[in-house]
């Protein structure tokens, strides 16, 4: 078979090439790993979590680069392009250098079949190998345990809040979740967590294993002062840190977790006090809690759970509200909606129910069966494209635009803002 000329084309067969999109396990890509030969020499800091861990990550990758070391950032899902999901030195990978990866992995393969996600991690861990970071860290794509991610041994692995999510994959409580997420704890090594009432599930496996396990609340404490805060990792202190760049009381939490990983690291990765300030005080994400514009002022959250949906309502009350509030919401269907809308009821004014595509998309139809119309204002829209246009028309300069429910729905936006997309 002739393979694929561009990152667009590769993607593209990746996506139609395995019949399931989501297929857990490490047989396979275990496999396909062990026949390309691919060993990792530097230290691994993975991260897994229903919420938190693209920001722990990012917090890791900017306090790691202002130390100075060379970072491969792996991350997922990308909001506008793949190669937001390879980072090296703080820089998305070209996307030449993918292809050439891709190719490497299709070539070892042989006749085992690989998801979009395996094939894509493999070639990310080659690309590090090959450019020689000095560090990884890796984002858990779903659950932990038979994550690809998973595949590499994590020398910290850090936990983020663990909520009900995935169910199909996952389990159906948060039991079953925390046993999936703390997969990734390895004999010996230590594991942070920041869930503030962990999992039993979570703790049992950090004690069968031997994990040096530091807990939010209890060997990692906050103090916030106007400001600044600091941040106690068992008998260390790291004073006098600036706030979070990124919006949200919860960031401080994220923060502190990736403090405790690199305090767990710094016998091997040891980062001055000065480059975490830096780091903490640089990073940023897109499509969290991010402002895309004024007057209305125009808001986007990735959150698609109700843990997400809970912090992202605590967020809108800290904004003085002085007009109407207007949500563009899109979901797919494995979620809970009644979870995620239950926390906004009160605070958002119209509803602007749109549907998504796919197999796993939900229209906007059936994301009304779950409002009641005596307490809510709905309108049905057929996709994100319509119903950003609408609350834009709709909205004045005093009111505020929401659009949240999934990361597709946040990439359709941003791609309609940037003007890849018609209108």
């Amino acid at each position: 078979m002739d393979l694929p000329k561009g990152l667009p084309a590769w993607l593209a067969l990746l996506e139609r090439r395995h019949p399931k999109s989501i297929q857990l396990g490490l047989e396979r890509v275990g496999r396909v790993g062990a026949a390309l030969g691919l060993r990792v020499s530097f230290p691994v800091i993975s991260v897994a979590g229903t919420n938190g861990k693209g920001s722990v990550c990012a917090f890791l990758d900017a306090m790691l680069g202002e130390a100075g070391y060379k970072v491969g950032l792996y991350t997922s899902p990308h909001l506008l392009r793949f190669n937001e999901r390879i980072r090296i030195a703080g820089h998305m990978v070209e996307d030449a250098e993918i292809v050439e990866a891709l190719n490497v992995v299709e070539q070892g393969r042989g006749e085992t079949a690989l998801t979009y996600f395996e094939h894509t991690t493999l070639a990310a861990m080659l690309l590090f190998s090959q450019a020689r970071v000095e560090a990884a860290v890796l984002e858990v794509g779903l659950g932990g345990r038979l994550d690809a991610v998973n595949l590499f041994d994590a020398d910290c692995a850090v936990v983020t809040p663990v909520d009900i999510d995935h169910i199909d994959y996952l389990g159906p409580d948060r039991e079953a979740i925390g046993r999936e997420k703390c997969g990734i704890f390895r004999t010996g090594r230590p594991a942070v967590c920041i869930d503030p009432d962990p999992p039993a599930s979570v703790l049992a496996m950090a004690e069968r294993l031997n994990v040096p396990l530091r807990r939010i609340g209890h060997d990692i404490l906050i103090e916030r002062e106007q400001g600044q805060w600091l941040c106690r990792v068992g008998d260390a202190v790291y004073p006098d840190l600036p706030n979070p760049a990124m919006v949200g009381d919860y960031q401080f939490a994220n923060a502190a977790a990736a403090i405790s990983a690199l305090d767990c690291m710094k016998a091997r990765l040891p980062v001055p006090l000065t480059a975490l300030r830096r780091g903490l005080a640089q990073a940023v994400i897109p499509g969290r809690f991010q402002v895309v514009g004024q007057a209305p002022l125009r808001i986007i959250d990735v959150a698609h759970n109700p843990h997400a949906a809970s912090a992202l309502a605590r967020n809108l009350a800290d904004i003085p509200r002085a007009g109407r509030c207007f949500a563009v919401l899109a979901m797919l269907a494995d979620k809970d909606v009644a979870g995620v809308i239950a926390p906004l009821l009160n605070r958002i004014d119209v509803w602007l129910l749109a549907g998504l595509p796919g197999s796993r998309g939900q229209s906007a139809e059936m994301l009304a069966a779950h409002f009641d119309p005596k307490q809510a204002h709905v309108e049905i829209y057929p996709d994100v494209a319509e119903a950003w246009r609408t609350a834009c028309q709709q909205a004045g300069p005093a009111d505020t635009i929401l659009v949240f429910g999934s990361f597709l729905t946040v990439a359709e936006t941003l791609a309609l803002i940037s003007g890849k997309r018609n209108g």
